[in-house]
């Protein structure tokens, strides 16, 4: 039986390092650079005047962290939601330290699941101040009952009650989870098909993760000039998986310095991305 206090009082801390390299890798993968002529994708995966996407924080803080210490049985693990806060822009190289701690747990019920979210720092080498903050919200469909709080959960961000302001459409390629995988999640979920048919999926759907930059690239496109340090922060829930080779739809309401979002796919009629949320510097960096 899992306990609450003990889930609470997890700490991790592990070292990390990316390089340009991997900056590159992981905007190609989100689909940056689809048109090599676009001048304004290019510097995401060219190295000269190299920029790294705000998600791309997501890639050094991946790995470790206390969300799967607790003990969870992964078969049943959902990813629920995802944010990236960013405390200065993020850079295409580095080396670091990762801090992981779980910042909540709650209990829905016997049969009806729990939600995990856990948080992790990045900080650069010989720098006390926070570079990034993720915060990572899985749903665990087996865990329910386990006697942690019932309410405390944070409501979900609602996106306005009009017709969205902006919307852009974000296709994806057939090979799209093959080359996301290689930024770190290698589940056979997203590669195999007979892993996608055990999990009741008639082929291999894509990263959430993947799906959660797209949602950020069209924020970029729309709303920053693709001026990725006027992002500060970017989160959204996972509502239904997308399949490669679809194309994605994303809806904008712009508020200020705050957009809201939500993703769908309009063949199949489904939104994939809900209770989106950008907060963005009104002006570049100078």
């Amino acid at each position: 039986m899992l306990d609450h206090a003990a889930i609470m009082e997890l700490r991790t801390r592990d070292d990390t390092s990316w390089s340009e390299r991997d900056a590159m890798l992981y905007a190609l993968g989100v689909g940056m650079g689809a048109d090599p002529m676009d001048g304004n994708e290019l510097p995401f995966v060219y190295e000269r005047g190299l920029k790294a996407l705000p998600t791309f924080a997501i890639v050094p803080t991946f790995a470790g962290g206390p969300l799967f210490r607790i003990g969870l049985d992964t078969r049943y693990l959902l990813h629920g939601e995802q944010a990236v806060t960013l405390h200065r822009p993020m850079p295409a190289s580095g080396t670091g330290t990762v801090e992981g701690r779980m910042v909540g747990a709650w209990d829905k019920g016997a049969g009806k699941g729990a939600v995990f979210a856990q948080e992790k720092i990045l900080r650069l080498d010989g720098d006390p101040e926070p570079l990034a903050t993720v915060v990572t919200t899985a749903f665990g469909r087996a865990e329910g009952g386990f006697g942690g709080p019932t309410e405390g959960q944070p409501a979900p961000h609602r996106v306005p009650d009009r017709a969205p302001d902006r919307s852009v459409d974000v296709p994806t390629m057939p090979s799209q989870a093959l080359l996301y995988r290689h930024s770190g999640d290698l589940n056979p979920l997203h590669a195999d098909p007979e892993a996608a048919r055990v999990a009741g999926f008639p082929r291999p759907i894509l990263h959430g993760l993947c799906t959660y930059a797209i949602t950020a690239r069209a924020v970029l496109a729309a709303c920053c000039d693709f001026q990725p340090e006027r992002m500060l922060h970017h989160q959204a829930r996972f509502s239904a998986p997308v399949f490669p080779g679809e194309t994605i739809t994303v809806d904008l309401w712009v508020d200020g310095d705050a957009v809201s979002f939500q993703a769908r796919v309009k063949a199949r009629d489904v939104v994939v991305v809900r209770n989106g949320l950008s907060r963005l510097r009104k002006e570049a960096i100078r």
